[in-house]
């Protein structure tokens, strides 16, 4: 047999393959340096790739990985160390500086005391206490105080009154119209007639002596300046009167709309019924309640909206007929609105008892107005129709070119005055306000401030009051105010950071 036949011979000499096995492949032998030089002469470009694997007995895959990682490692040594961050300034701080920083983030900022440990505690690595904000914040008042007392009021010519609420207990609120200046900030116990009569006889000894105050139809309010100002007329705020105008009007909208939505699911559900032969009569029954109240229902949204209308762009506006005309159709709009209370009483009834009882305080910016251009004309020997015309002129839109031919029909009559009437009525026309909206913008401000402490204090108000009156205004609609403080605007002289008012010394950065 071939097993008995072939002769016995060590593994090693008949079969070689154990041999070949172990040799290891090239590659994995080749030492780091050697690697290195080979990815170098890859990079070099010295001889062809193809040549350097046989001379090495190597593959090309291997040479292109080694010159791969020789290149990712140039790279890496020659890209530029990271650059440090640039310092911009070096702020030295202080105990002062703490203390401004503490009144910057509670007044600026709106922080609670607690917002501002955190910020010294996260930001400045400094630990510090509830009480020491407090004291810190303390420390500014009395200076506050002295300042807001300093102020003469005599140059207030129209003020607005308000009253805002903070923890059930009334905050009452006095501001400039022209300047933005808040006067008066003060929380009280009661809002009734002597409390405010108080605040304003103070007011007055400080100079207040508006020519006429714009405020909403509290009672307190009102009855306070009748018995500490009874000179004084107290225009009525048509903001409010116009606002709850439209909504009652949005409401009679709706109340059509949905009329209307139900007589036509009802016209759809009685056309169905007929295509299914059923008899229809419950249907029709509910068909004609429900036409029967749908043209009513439009009729009363259409009466109310056009009587709103002619209430805001007629009687209560500014460019309006003469006072004697406003008071025709102010009264012509109550009765025609009298007229449809009972059919939406919870709506309309508030409102025409408002206008029933406050028609001279509503229009009282109208007498006035009629007064600025009876005297413009007395003193210029012109017709004050003229003057009037002019007013609505200038009221409108430059775009409307209309005020341009109704500017052109009016100028002959003024003769050599025309510029001199433009530059008057637009003063008169800035200078009549007829509703409150600075001092509700105001309130809105102050809700930010209240909303972080539970209780106020005098002591606090002072110094909110303060700074509100000297911090620049960014903002606003009149280009005149932008970059200026409302205290600026009052007293026509410039006066320091609000900080460097309360004797510190602000941060300046050298260069």
């Amino acid at each position: 047999m071939l097993a008995q036949t072939m002769p016995l011979v060590p593994a090693t000499q008949a079969d070689p393959l154990p041999a070949v096995i172990s040799i290891a492949c090239p590659a994995q032998q080749l030492p780091p340096r050697q690697r290195q030089e080979l990815a170098l002469q890859v990079l070099a470009g010295s001889q062809p790739v193809a040549q350097l694997a046989r001379q090495h007995q190597v593959s090309r895959q291997f040479l292109y990985r080694q010159a791969d990682t020789a290149r990712l490692a140039l790279d890496r040594a020659f890209d530029p160390p990271p650059a440090a961050e640039e310092v911009l300034f070096h702020l030295p701080v202080t105990k002062s500086w703490l203390r401004q920083l503490v009144l910057a983030l509670v007044l600026s900022c709106h922080s609670p005391y607690r917002g501002v440990i955190g910020v010294l505690r996260d930001l400045f690595d400094t630990e510090t206490s509830l009480g020491t904000v407090h004291n810190t914040v303390q420390a500014a008042v009395a200076r506050a105080r002295a300042i807001n007392d300093s102020y003469a009021l005599a140059g207030v010519r129209v003020g607005a009154h308000d009253e805002i609420f903070q923890a059930g207990r009334p905050v009452l609120v006095g501001i400039d119209t022209a300047s933005t200046f808040c006067y008066l900030l003060s929380q009280e116990e009661h809002r009734d007639a002597d409390t405010w009569g108080v605040r304003l006889l103070e007011s007055a000894e400080r100079g207040f002596a508006p020519d006429a105050i714009v405020a909403d139809f509290g009672t307190g309010l009102r009855a306070g300046q009748a018995l500490a100002l009874p000179q004084v007329p107290c225009r009525g705020d048509v903001f409010h009167l116009l606002r709850d105008l439209e909504q009652a009007v949005s409401y009679l909208e709706n109340r059509a709309y949905d009329a209307l939505e139900a007589r036509a699911r009802l016209e759809r559900e009685q056309a169905r019924v007929r295509r299914q032969g059923r008899p229809a009569r419950g249907v029709a029954q509910r068909l004609r309640r429900a036409r029967a109240a749908c043209d009513p229902a439009i009729a009363l949204a259409d009466d109310v909206r056009l009587l709103g209308e002619w209430l805001r762009q007629d009687v209560l506006a500014l460019a309006g007929p003469g006072h004697a005309d406003r008071l025709v159709l102010y009264d012509f709009i109550l009765a025609e609105l009298q007229a449809r209370v009972s059919a939406c009483a919870h709506r309309l009834g508030p409102i025409y008892r408002l206008l029933k009882n406050r028609r001279d305080d509503l229009l009282e910016f109208a007498r006035a107005l009629d007064e600025g251009l009876g005297q413009m004309a007395a003193a210029w020997g012109v017709a004050a129709d003229g003057l009037h015309r002019l007013l609505q002129a200038r009221c409108r839109d430059e775009s409307d070119p209309v005020r341009w031919a109704e500017e052109s029909a009016v100028r002959p009559e003024l003769r050599g005055r025309y510029h001199a009437a433009c530059r008057a009525v637009d003063a008169l026309a800035a200078g009549t306000v007829r509703a409150s909206s600075l001092v509700e913008n105001l309130n809105s401000r102050l809700r930010t401030y209240f909303s972080l402490r539970r209780h106020l204090g005098a002591d606090y108000l002072d110094l909110l009051q303060f700074y509100l009156n000297h911090r620049v205004l960014e903002r606003s609609e009149r280009p005149e105010r932008q970059g200026r403080t409302p205290a600026e605007l009052l007293t026509g002289a410039a006066h320091g950071h609000w900080l460097e008012l309360l004797g510190f010394t602000r941060f300046a950065r050298a260069g």
